[in-house]
């Protein structure tokens, strides 16, 4: 997808998602049906200026450029599509996260409510579904309780994208806004089935919801149901707390989700002060030698008489793969198959302590399937209500190829390629980092050649301000190009 930008003056750049504008001409608008409702009569002002644009970064210095915009979301005074033109339908993909019902059961409702559609579709099984699955209507009704269940009612799966069949079926059925709801790999998929809607011509608008219980997307603030993944994870580090002090020399390990990221194992520590250690994987470590995990573990029994440890699914995988030549394997999905760094450390740990003659009592839980098949929290729910009626607003005025998430607290609109390029990660180098190693009082683990290098990835710029500012954007689009 060719990047789509406005470049302004002191540095500024938006970089702007497609619209069916572009290439469909003379398509006609309609007025906002939400001018008519009652329930949004007394907003002072509730649609968005199409110049309203977000910041992406929101802390600077005075003489800083400007630096890069996104679109912001809404609702807009000209809409696209008639109510009773609309066929939508939504679809689930990857791994389950919390929150994904709320996310489906308010396309709907806010397509019903606030748009007067009447007919959208929920696509089972993932991307196949759209060529070898069933399908189901969806009706306010029929979703009304859906947000207070787990998983998702329209099933997932992953792989199954073959471009030309899904956008087969969607032309077949006559579909005009498909909501696509899943990780980086999913969207990487709607940007594909955006262009081959685009190549044909077709009168379909293609959002996306970003979905990814690790909040390893990048360019947003926060995945939806990664809050709710924090709340559950106390409960595993309470128990694991629990059972360490209960015994001599006891050892509570606990495995959080993160196959790259490792905010969930982060942030739970931060939340719980019971933890003695978190392992991630943005910071390596080693289990024997000066200062390294085993020495860190007798020295904190020797204080305490107990201890918890927090791993990261994906932490010390080089250290498994090297103890034991394991060969890479690949999901479905294109995410790499991880070992069990729980268990692993566990034997590690055990052995080290028969070794050394001195009695340990360990205890291993592993919630990680558990915390993503819970229903989202208050919180998630609130902010999955947010990102299911950005993604119908902007689809309802004509916009398309895009995600949307809030960027400095603001929702906005974003082009694929910008959440799909780079996973976000802990940094290592930043306070937050700082206050867990402060709040659990482990060292770091990290020699200064992985000081320096995490320095050094800081202090690249941004792709945005490379070339004079230019970054990577294509020239600025010719005037009225957008709505």
């Amino acid at each position: 997808m060719r990047p789509k930008s406005v470049i302004g003056e002191a540095g500024y750049v938006m970089e702007d998602v497609p619209h069916l504008g572009d290439y469909l001409l003379d398509l006609p608008t309609y007025s906002n049906p939400l001018q008519d409702n009652p329930a949004y009569s007394v907003v002072k002002q509730y649609f968005v200026n199409d110049d309203d644009t977000v910041a992406q970064k929101v802390v600077v210095h005075k003489n800083d450029p400007r630096g890069m915009h996104f679109r912001r979301a809404g609702p807009r005074q000209k809409v696209f599509f008639e109510s009773d033109e609309v066929h939508a339908c939504i679809v689930t993909c990857g791994g389950l996260c919390p929150g994904l019902n709320t996310v489906i059961r308010e396309v709907v409702c806010g397509l019903y409510d606030m748009y007067g559609v009447r007919k959208v579709l929920g696509i089972e099984g993932g991307y196949k579904g759209f060529y070898s699955s069933n399908t189901i209507n969806l009706t306010p009704k029929n979703v009304n309780d859906i947000h207070k269940r787990g998983g998702t009612i329209l099933g997932t799966s992953r792989g199954g994208h073959d471009t030309s069949k899904i956008v087969n079926s969607i032309e077949d059925r006559g579909i005009n806004q498909v909501y696509i709801i899943g990780g980086d790999g999913t969207q990487r998929g709607a940007a594909l089935i955006y262009e081959e809607i685009q190549k044909r011509g077709l009168k379909v608008a293609v959002a996306g919801i970003p979905k990814t219980i690790d909040n390893d997307i990048a360019v947003i603030d926060k995945s939806f149901g990664f809050d709710t993944a924090v709340e559950e994870a106390q409960r595993a580090i309470n128990a694991a707390h629990v059972e360490a002090e209960s015994v001599e020399n006891g050892i509570g390990l606990v495995k959080l989700m993160g196959r790259y990221s490792g905010f969930i194992a982060m942030y739970a520590t931060l939340a719980s002060r019971d933890v003695d250690c978190c392992l991630i994987p943005e910071s390596p470590f080693h289990m024997e030698g000066k200062g390294e995990l085993l020495e860190f573990i007798e020295k904190r029994l020797k204080e305490n008489g107990h201890m918890v440890i927090v791993v990261a699914e994906g932490a010390g995988q080089e250290l498994i793969a090297e103890s034991m030549r394991s060969i890479s394997h690949k999901d479905a999905s294109g995410n790499k198959l991880l070992l069990d760094i729980g268990l692993w450390l566990s034997h590690k740990i055990k052995a080290h302590f028969k070794k050394t003659k001195v009695s340990i009592n360990l205890k291993y839980i592993d919630p990680t399937y558990m915390i993503r098949a819970v229903p989202s929290n208050a919180s998630d729910n609130v902010y999955c209500t947010l990102l299911a009626h950005s993604a119908v607003h902007g689809a309802m005025a004509g916009y398309t190829g895009f995600t949307t998430g809030p960027v400095n607290g603001r929702h906005a609109y974003i082009p694929f390629h910008r959440i799909t390029e780079m996973p976000n990660k802990v940094v290592i180098t930043d306070r937050i980092w700082a206050r867990l190693l402060s709040s659990t009082n482990q060292p770091s683990f990290l020699s200064s050649t992985d000081v320096e290098e995490a320095k050094r990835d800081e202090d690249e710029p941004p792709k945005e301000l490379l070339n004079n500012g230019k970054g990577c954007c294509s020239t600025p689009p010719p005037p009225n190009a957008t709505p």
